[in-house]
């Protein structure tokens, strides 16, 4: 049991390296990860319990399993708040996929005028259609040209970016980070734990590479990964459209790149590539294997 504490924690310790990189880049202290964490403790508890069949644990039961003592689980008396939009709910995030997926089926479509007659295509009714008429299609353009992703200009909005990533915005940045970092996390945990179904979290990695070989497979990844989205936003938006009207299922799909010059600090610009011999061949791992 010792060892698989230690087993436990070194996984933890691997996972929230880069969660304190940003904290600290943010000015978050350490006061503030104590009662994040004691708050977060306490809820993951109140859930744990619930599954086990009862809805509301008492403060014994919390504290056993969070090991805080009782003052500290009384001291919780609101769920933890979270000022980030939900980035699945963003009408300008679903319209420019909405969009993206027209431009590979034609690629005049980059270019839309804003509004149109009912039988040519138009920005509005792109709009209106991914966000079924819940927000005004200017409120949506004026957000999309806010976030550097589209341009206007004599009636005509155009896309100049192939990907939803809202630079320009820290917050919608930080929204994004959480979602996809969260469902990513849970399917490999889900799969450690041995819940069922599996999830599918794979990756490959090599070591002993240039930097330049690094980019080019970056490079690669992005290639191919919009081809997969193009499929993956066609087949949701049919499952969104023929399931029932109290579907409650959700689904998100992602993929990921992190490359680094092991002897170039991450925050640095490297002046050089490496020339260094591979130290290893390509290694795959996945948490959706059984052991």
């Amino acid at each position: 049991m010792e060892q698989r504490l230690d087993w436990a924690l070194a996984a933890c310790s691997r996972i929230l390296r880069p969660v304190v990189r940003l904290a600290l880049a943010m000015g978050v202290k350490h006061p503030h990860l104590e009662e994040l964490l004691r708050d977060l403790l306490i809820e993951e508890a109140q859930r744990s319990w619930r599954t086990q069949g009862i809805p509301k644990p008492n403060l014994s039961q919390l504290s056993v399993t969070t090991g805080l003592n009782r003052k500290a689980v009384t001291a919780k008396v609101r769920s933890t708040g979270d000022p980030l939009p939900h980035t699945e709910l963003s009408a300008a995030a679903k319209t420019f996929t909405l969009w993206l997926q027209m431009l590979t089926e034609d690629a005049s479509f980059r270019r839309l005028p804003v509004t149109a007659g009912h039988t040519a295509p138009s920005f509005e009714a792109v709009a209106r259609l991914s966000s079924r008429g819940n927000v005004h299609h200017r409120t949506i353009l004026d957000e999309l040209i806010r976030l550097n992703m589209v341009t206007e200009n004599e009636g005509v909005a155009e896309l100049t970016t192939d990907g939803f990533v809202p630079v320009q915005d820290l917050q919608s940045m930080l929204a994004f980070l959480g979602d996809n970092g969260r469902d990513h996390l849970l399917a490999a945990v889900a799969n450690t734990l041995g819940e069922q179904p599996r999830m599918l979290e794979r990756a490959v990695y090599a070591r002993g590479l240039s930097l330049n070989d690094c980019e080019q497979i970056h490079r690669l990844v992005r290639e191919r990964w919009s081809a997969l989205h193009h499929d993956l936003a066609q087949e949701m938006a049919q499952a969104v459209s023929r399931a029932p009207a109290r579907a409650k299922g959700q689904i998100r799909v992602g993929i990921y790149t992190y490359y680094e010059d092991e002897g170039t600090p991450p925050t640095s610009t490297p002046t050089s590539t490496s020339t260094s011999t591979p130290t290893s061949t390509p290694t795959s791992s996945e948490s959706e294997r059984t052991s």
